[in-house]
């Protein structure tokens, strides 16, 4: 099973993509410096509007899940991982993490970067608040 969300979202000036171990996309969109994992406020989703077929496609354990971050021209990938465990309830947010952490804003686990690994010329691009962010969320797996 395959399959894929588009979600748009903004940048915003306090955006500091200093976390190593996650990232998150979010509805909301105050931010402030605090919020060092947000990549990206004003979503047109949070975890639970994703369809139900990438939820599903998400849970299995064996599950591949592509993200990609999209500003202007620079492109970010990153590789994570889905699990049984994934709840997809949260309203707002999305949170990718390099570990195995399981919650109900939590995307994927087993992420290959975290906000901090993201390149400069992208993060840079994430702070203007004027920017539309793509992300392209793809999962795959073999049931």
């Amino acid at each position: 099973m395959k399959a894929t969300e588009i979600i748009h979202a903004h940048g915003h000036e306090n955006i500091t993509s200093a976390n190593s171990t996650t990232f998150e996309i979010t509805k909301e969109t105050h931010l402030t410096k605090r919020g060092d994992c947000i990549i990206a406020v004003g979503s047109d989703k949070g975890a639970d509007d994703l369809s139900l077929q990438f939820k599903k496609t998400a849970q299995d354990e064996r599950a591949r899940i592509e993200i990609t971050v999209e500003v202007d021209g620079e492109v970010e990938a990153i590789n994570a991982r889905g699990s049984p465990e994934l709840s997809f309830e949260h309203p707002t947010d999305m949170v990718v993490r390099k570990s195995d952490y399981v919650c109900s804003r939590t995307l994927a686990i087993r992420a290959d970067k975290g906000a901090k690994e993201f390149s400069k010329t992208l993060i840079d691009k994430l702070r203007n608040p004027k920017q539309t962010v793509k992300i392209r969320l793809t999962v795959e797996s073999a049931t």
